[in-house]
């Protein structure tokens, strides 16, 4: 009996040992959570603090992105970026320019290598015709035959346009272009540097052009694909000059700016007519465009006008007339042609380098030197990579000996054959073989054989 009690009493007194260390481990496990809960509040604080932040730079990224978006609305319009490329600049290169103006620049860098052979003497170092093929500067009568070499960068080139749409429909437009063919300060010996020359600038709306350029009276489409700088230049029109030109359709009408070169007594050096003409050059040209090619003709008056003494003008007229264009022969070879004659025309030939425009007569007045001119060419395209060319041109000239003796330039001619080479796109290597001959009124003539390389790459 006792020991049944004894089991009873032993349960109860367990049960109540555990509630009473039950009783004493509550504040230890109250203390415990409450360091949690402390610990999870600091978190969530620390939270809360950078969510706010990253909305506040949020709303700070967004309002830039809408600053450059009003900025970019607010620019004017340009053109799409091709596919695969990337602008140069995110902002218009001509800030002060009408809207939409669309900006380009390019150019070429062109090495001109050549060595030459002239059978009467050598050609001044430093004269136009040691650069490139100049007829009037093949020296005749001199003391045997001359060899020698030349080098230049001269016919590098850099220009810069400038075109506009405007939303009438409007189109304006304008180009500057350089190159390095003028003077300087610098020599081969050093520094071989070379002055910036003006080849174009002009602007043009619409029909109308006016400013520096070819001259209407030049087909700059019928040129021989030449290694030397121009080619054929005893016979092609080759002129660029101020002028104010109106275009449409196959129509060309232009006021040129005038200038006489005369022929003094007896052989003397040119002169250029100190005063010019009242009147500007008048040209009128036709061009007729077709899948075979292209024809055109050009025609020309004007005023001769020269002051021997003060006080006392002379003048005279002069005219002519030019035909020229390209025949295609094929997909891979073409002619191309030129023709020219009149009266008065010297200086439009051959970058004035061969005759004059007019004569001095013995009496003071000066008289309109006639003569015609011509080439034709013959290009074929090998390849892809490979062309050449084989060309003619000559010119002859109607000198009144006895005003002018017999020293003068009475014809000159040349042939050429060239090969270019394009091994990459842009860039062309090309070599020439030239000959040319000038025949004075006297008969005596001179010779020069010239083989001219170049390395042009264009941009």
């Amino acid at each position: 009996m006792k020991r049944i009690q004894h089991d009873r009493v032993r349960p109860r007194w367990l049960a109540a040992a555990t509630m009473t260390a039950l009783a004493l481990a509550m504040p230890g496990v109250a203390s415990a959570q409450t360091a949690k809960e402390r610990e999870l509040e600091a978190r969530i604080a620390q939270l809360e603090s950078q969510v706010q932040a990253l909305l506040s730079q949020q709303q700070q990224t967004a309002s830039q992105v809408q600053e450059v978006r009003t900025a970019q609305a607010a620019q004017p319009a340009r053109l799409a970026v091709p596919a695969g490329a990337q602008p140069i600049q995110a902002t218009t290169i001509t800030p002060q320019a009408n809207p939409g103006t669309v900006f380009t620049v390019g150019g070429m860098i062109r090495m001109d290598a050549m060595a030459t052979k002239t059978t009467d003497g050598d050609i001044a170092k430093g004269s136009a015709g040691r650069d490139f093929y100049v007829p009037g500067a093949i020296p005749v009568g001199g003391n045997g035959p001359e060899t020698y070499s030349d080098a230049h960068l001269k016919f590098s080139r850099l220009w810069l346009d400038a075109s506009t749409t405007l939303d009438s429909g409007d189109r304006l437009a304008a180009r500057l272009e350089l190159d390095f063919f003028g003077g300087s300060l610098g020599n081969t010996a050093a520094t071989n540097t070379y002055g910036a020359t003006l080849r174009h600038a002009y602007v043009s709306w619409n029909n109308w052009l006016a400013g520096q350029t070819w001259s209407n009276f030049m087909d700059t489409a019928a040129l021989i694909d030449a290694v030397d700088f121009v080619g054929p230049t005893d016979a092609v029109v080759f002129v660029r000059q101020p002028q104010l030109r109106y275009t449409n359709g196959p129509w060309a009408v232009s006021l040129e700016s005038p200038e006489t070169t005369v022929q003094p007594l007896n052989g003397a050096p040119r002169v250029i007519g100190g005063d010019n003409s009242a009147m500007p050059d008048v040209i009128a040209r036709y061009t007729h465009k077709a899948d075979w090619g292209h024809f055109s003709v050009a025609g020309m008056a004007r005023q001769l006008k020269y002051e021997p003494v003060a006080g006392a003008d002379s003048t005279d007229t002069g005219y002519g007339a030019t035909v020229s264009g390209l025949v295609k022969m094929g997909d891979a070879t073409d002619l191309r042609y030129q023709l020219t004659g009149g009266d008065g025309i010297g200086r439009y030939i051959g970058l004035a380098t061969i005759q004059q425009d007019a004569m001095l007569d013995t009496s003071g007045d000066i008289d309109a030197l006639g003569g015609w001119a011509g080439y034709v060419g013959l290009r074929h395209v090998f390849n892809p990579r490979v062309r050449g060319n084989l060309y003619h041109a000559r010119s002859e000239w109607d000198n009144e000996v006895a005003w002018t003796g017999t020293g003068v330039t009475s014809k000159v001619q040349s042939w050429h054959a060239n090969l270019i080479w394009t091994p990459y796109p842009k860039l062309d290597l090309g070599v020439e073989a030239i000959w040319g001959e000038r025949t004075l009124e006297s008969g005596v003539d001179g010779e020069l054989i010239r083989l001219h390389t170049m390395a042009r790459y264009s941009f």
